[in-house]
Order: C-alpha cells, then sequence, then structure tokens
C-alpha cells in the first residue's frame, strides 16, 4: 500500500504502528478479568472504564515513541497530567465520541489518544453482541451509536451492496446507496461522489446540504482492499474534499 501511494506513506507508517497497540491492547482484553466488563445492558455500559487508567499511561509511552513531534509533545504534556484526568478522558470520550466533532486544540488531540486507545475494547464487546439489526437507515452505528468512519461497496449479484463501519467499534451495518450518513438527505440531486485516477477504488461521497463528507471502498473494483487502510491511503481525496468546502463527517486514525 504504501509504495501505491507514496502521498500517504508517512501517515500508513504511522498507522501500521497504532495498529499494532491496538492488536496487542486488544488480545489484553480478550483475557482480561471479569470485573473489566459487564455482560448486560448497552455496549457503552459494559466497560469499566475506571480499570483503564493504568493501561492507558503505558499505551501513551508507547505512542509517544513513534508519534510525529507534534503529536508527542502533545501526548508528554497529557502524560503529565495524571490518571485522574485519563480516567476523566476515557469516561467522556467512552460516553459520548462524537462530541469530538465540536472539539479543537489540546482537547481534540487528547480526544484522539483516548479513541485509538479504547477502539479494541469496543471492537471486542461489539464482536460478543449477536442480533444488531438494521433497516439502512441507521445514521449512527446500531452497537454502539457512533458514526461511521468509512463505507464500503461489497458485490452483490450485478450490482454493489453499500455498508457503513462505525469508527469505535468496528460493527459494519446496512446503509442506503442514496442517502446522507450526516443529515438523512436522501434527494439523489444534493448527493455526489468523486474519485481520482491514482485511487479509483476509493470515492469521496459529499452531501450538498450539509456539506458533509465520507469516503467509500469499492470492493467490486479491487477486491483486496481493506476498507479502513485504504480510506487512510485516500489523501488527495481529503484534500479535495476540504478545498471545495466539506467537511469531515469522522476523523480517521491518523488524524485527517
Amino acid at each position: 500500500m504504501i509504495s501505491s501511494c507514496p502521498f500517504a506513506a508517512e501517515g500508513l507508517r504511522f498507522y501500521a504502528q497504532i495498529a499494532m497497540l491496538q492488536q496487542n491492547l486488544y488480545s489484553e482484553v480478550d483475557h482480561a478479568p471479569a470485573q473489566f466488563f459487564s455482560s448486560h445492558g448497552p455496549l457503552l455500559d459494559q466497560l469499566n472504564t475506571g480499570t483503564l487508567a493504568p493501561k492507558f499511561s503505558n499505551f501513551l509511552t508507547n505512542v509517544r515513541q513513534f508519534a510525529p513531534t507534534p503529536l508527542a509533545q502533545a501526548v508528554g504534556r497529557l502524560e503529565q497530567k495524571g490518571s485522574g484526568v485519563w480516567s476523566n478522558l476515557i469516561e467522556d470520550f467512552w460516553h459520548s465520541p462524537e462530541s469530538s466533532r465540536g472539539a479543537h486544540g489540546e482537547r481534540l488531540t487528547e480526544r484522539y489518544l483516548a479513541w485509538l486507545f479504547l477502539q479494541p475494547h469496543a471492537e471486542y464487546l461489539a464482536g460478543r453482541r449477536s442480533g444488531v439489526f438494521s433497516d439502512g437507515n441507521l445514521i449512527r452505528c446500531p452497537s454502539c451509536g457512533s458514526n461511521p468512519i468509512v463505507g464500503v461497496l461489497r458485490p452483490e449479484g450485478d450490482a454493489a451492496r453499500k455498508s457503513l463501519i462505525c469508527m469505535l467499534c468496528s460493527h459494519e451495518w446496512a446503509f442506503r446507496r442514496i442517502y446522507c450518513p450526516s443529515c438523512g438527505e436522501e434527494r439523489e440531486s444534493h448527493m455526489a461522489f468523486y474519485s481520482a485516477p491514482e485511487i479509483p477504488h476509493v470515492r469521496v461521497d459529499v452531501c450538498d446540504t450539509c456539506h458533509t463528507y465520507l469516503k467509500s471502498v469499492d470492493l467490486t473494483k479491487t477486491g483486496l482492499a481493506v476498507p479502513v487502510v485504504d480510506e487512510l491511503a485516500a489523501l488527495p481525496l481529503d484534500l479535495w474534499a476540504l478545498e471545495n468546502g466539506y467537511r469531515k463527517l469522522q476523523m480517521n486514525a491518523v488524524g485527517m
């Protein structure tokens, strides 16, 4: 992926390191004592966030070792704030991840780090759930209520079916082809998508009603694509969308 998308090389290398940390966290969660979890109620009520501050400390230390300088400095400042601040940050993000859209500066960076840390925990919990249904109209994840991070087009007969992947728990749910995941706009004249020759299997879906965009990865064109990774690599589409006055529904794992 890095060789085919040199414009995203730095971000992809950073994400590879983050993904390794998240994989280790997922393995730890899978072997965690029972007191970390509750087996009942909504997904966001199943995690005992008060037990996570020590693990967050280790996560921050590891991220600081390979993060770009500005992020490493922000991690260092957060480390100095101590476990009380970490616990509040984790608790706040876990129960209201969508509020990051209104955050700026240091607060946005701290919530970004909390998201990267909590994502494996949410993915583990979502994997234990069953019977989560979507009729194609849900703009938030039916498992945890969070925003989508990327759309996916999968082969179905002679056409393609669309789904969305959750930014927090990674649950994938069915979604209508012509429907804005931000405001629910369904008039085809107000929806559009664009792609670039360098990355034809990734497109940017825009809404001219709320001026929001989300990228989608078309697996009918490149069946081996990994939606979350290929979304990261499609940086030119983000730049185009921002230059044309659209804002992203949900930042990705490299902060774009």
